[in-house]
């Protein structure tokens, strides 16, 4: 079974699955890794029926993650009306995935309600809110930019610090022992995950290593 992330669904006490069937008021959170608490996402949690929680990478489409999958398979029982996230970025990083995943709930009447910044995808009349998602797709396209201009940063770091030599990269043609090579926090937590049973792709999004890292990795623990 393909697997992405850890989900968690947290139900109020005495509920039977026949219960949770005619519940509506979800609240759907996430974190990117096992470590993080969802305590601010919740601080309304007592208003919904069901809180569904993924632990993944924003990076992974919607309806590909665990508490995606779930929440699709209320809507097509019918029995979600209305789903609540926190802000937008929990909803996705991608601003294109985002915007999928609100035209797919508008296409279905179903209003997603991003709590701290008061937007709301679908007007009282159930039409689609114009001015929601124009704004959505601003502080969308602003975050690509801030994740864009980390990386730059980072990049011009790296550039000025070899060219002050003080980069202390890898000298080429040099091997990295075993354990200064599993000790990198990423890698210790790619190797976490890995036990866990996730996938390579999948440890790869999480951790934000390169494939050929975590093929490395693998290669290095199953000795």
């Amino acid at each position: 079974m393909r697997f992405y992330g850890i989900l968690f669904i947290f139900l109020k006490c005495n509920h039977t699955h026949s219960n949770i069937m005619r519940k509506n008021k979800i609240l759907y959170v996430r974190v990117s890794t096992l470590e993080q608490k969802t305590d601010r996402q919740r601080v309304n949690e007592k208003d919904f029926d069901l809180v569904i929680e993924d632990k993944c990478s924003g990076a992974i489409s919607f309806f590909e993650r665990e508490g995606g999958k779930e929440i699709k398979k209320l809507i097509d029982e019918g029995v979600l009306t209305s789903l609540s996230v926190w802000q937008i970025d929990r909803l996705g990083r991608d601003l294109r995935d985002i915007m999928n995943t609100i035209h797919y709930f508008n296409e279905k009447s179903i209003c997603i309600n991003f709590v701290s910044q008061g937007l709301t995808t679908l007007d009282n009349e159930g039409k689609e809110n114009a001015i929601s998602k124009m704004i959505i797709s601003i502080l969308g396209i602003v975050g690509e930019m801030e994740r864009n201009q980390i990386k730059e940063r980072q990049m011009e770091g790296i550039r000025i610090a070899k060219l002050k030599g003080s980069y202390t990269g890898r000298k080429k043609g040099s091997k990295e022992d075993v354990l200064s090579f599993l000790s990198k926090d990423k890698n210790k937590k790619a190797v976490e995950y890995l036990n866990k049973g996730f996938k390579g792709i999948e440890v790869s999004k999480l951790t934000g290593l390169n494939i050929n890292t975590i093929t490395k990795i693998k290669k290095v623990i199953s000795n």
